[in-house]
């Protein structure tokens, strides 16, 4: 829905075809850069409304890829176990309680390399018809897969597949051996001719340039159409991992890549997602300013922290903002 909020007039610019361009764009002073972003979240997406996300681990752990910044790698000591596979009744569960809380998204990550056919992924299907009678938006997070297995996930009813990119093509080999970057490409390419929608973002804080940054966003952005969902994460670096003693992100460096991913993306859904939980509020709320229109709600994140949901209302409630309806 369109919000004739600002003028349209100056809304009207052309995309960038290189990452110079888009490089030009995530260094604008910030008060021009936050102009902008603002002018086309506007145009595109209500202004005060957030869309509150829930993310549940249906799969913990033991995961055969060795990406640098994930605890659940099977690659890395960390304080994270493998657990068993949760019951579909489990996940119900907490699907509706955090329906209760106000999430109209649910999303379900598996710690696996691919999908593969059997018992497992039969169960995931069922996840997701159950999630989706609730009336909720489903969204899972399982590796790779192929276009048969993503034209099941399409009739069961998913609402969109997440696949992170995670950083640029030229830094992706500092980070992931096991999976390249266009295998991400190729999943990607799967779920959109499966009719899913596309969910894939990336992690900044990773040791990666502002180049890097840049040249990630613009390959979001490159891909027809865009993703409806782009996760923007901060790096939480979790002892065990090769990026455990990285610093943390500077909040501006995260307010400047939502920013510019909401330029390049005007329509997707933007969303502002790991390492909420060592910003202040109004780090976040600047964030949510420059483009962000999700947050992921519940006190965990997979494995990791998350603020706590009451003070994620208490936040929204202060900035006279509300949580969106599920579609």
């Amino acid at each position: 829905m369109a919000h004739d909020v600002v003028p349209a007039s100056s809304l009207v610019r052309p995309q960038p075809r290189d990452a110079t361009a888009v490089r030009a764009i995530y260094e604008l002073p910030l008060p021009e850069l936050l102009f902008r972003a603002m002018e086309v979240h506007r145009r595109h997406h209500a202004p005060a409304e957030v869309q509150l996300a829930s993310l549940l681990s249906v799969k913990t752990g033991g995961c055969a890829e060795d990406c640098g910044y994930c605890p659940q790698s099977a690659h890395h000591e960390t304080s994270v176990a493998p657990e068993r596979f949760l019951e579909v009744e489990e996940v119900l569960s907490a699907a509706r309680s955090a329906q209760r809380g106000g999430a109209s998204r649910f999303c379900m990550g598996a710690a696996w390399r691919e999908v593969k056919d059997g018992p497992a992924f039969e169960r995931v299907l069922e996840m997701v018809r159950g999630v989706r009678a609730l009336g909720m938006e489903a969204c899972v997070t399982l590796g790779m897969l192929d276009e048969r297995q993503a034209a099941r996930l399409a009739e069961a009813g998913l609402t969109a597949y997440n696949h992170n990119l995670d950083t640029s093509r030229e830094f992706y080999g500092q980070i992931i051996t096991t999976r390249s970057f266009d295998d991400r490409l190729r999943t990607i390419a799967a779920v959109r001719k499966a009719g899913v929608e596309v969910c894939s973002g990336g992690i900044i804080g990773m040791g990666e340039s502002v180049d890097d940054r840049c040249r990630m966003l613009l390959e979001l952005a490159a891909l027809e159409p865009a993703p409806e969902s782009v996760p923007i994460n901060a790096l939480v670096a979790v002892p065990g991992t090769p990026l455990e003693a990285l610093p943390p992100v500077d909040p501006l460096e995260l307010v400047r890549t939502i920013a510019t991913a909401r330029i390049l993306m005007p329509t997707s859904r933007v969303r502002l997602s790991a390492g909420r939980k060592g910003l202040s509020r109004e780090s976040q709320l600047m964030c949510l300013l420059a483009g962000a229109s999700s947050i992921f709600f519940g006190d965990k994140l997979l494995t990791t922290g998350n603020p706590d949901a009451d003070a994620d209302l208490a936040m929204l409630r202060a900035a006279g903002m509300k949580g969106a309806q599920a579609r």
